[in-house]
């Protein structure tokens, strides 16, 4: 079966950094785009940044300049690099990704259990 398992939250002061890590694993044939997602309390979850397969990324425009999206496809694992961070960054951060299963003609968007990330003020 193939699940996807973040890590690296934690608490951090403001301007602190901090590392997050996603890794897939399972009957994995092929992995296409990953990306990170945040769900702060009481609001809709939101897409903080994305990668493709090719390494082409992009953010959220409030992330801009601040966070770094980064994929090892060796290990179908997707990284995000949290610089200067604020108070308003304290979210669930949910990874994803698209994967093609070993066996299976359809792809599907899998993700994370979630990670906590406090920053406090």
């Amino acid at each position: 079966q193939v699940q996807l398992v973040d890590s690296g939250g934690g608490l951090v002061q403001a301007g602190g950094s901090l590392r997050l890590s996603c890794v897939a694993s399972g009957s994995i044939f092929s992995v296409n785009g990953m990306g990170w997602y945040r769900q702060a309390s009481g609001k809709q979850r939101e897409l903080v940044a994305t990668i493709t397969s090719g390494g082409r990324t992009n953010y959220a425009d409030s992330v801009k300049g601040r966070f770094i999206i980064s994929r090892d496809n060796a290990k179908n694992a997707v990284y995000l690099q949290m610089n200067s961070l604020k108070p308003e960054d304290t979210s669930v951060y949910y990874c994803n990704a698209d994967i093609l299963a070993s066996g299976s003609s359809y792809w599907g968007h899998y993700w994370g259990q979630g990670t906590q990330v406090t920053v406090s003020s």
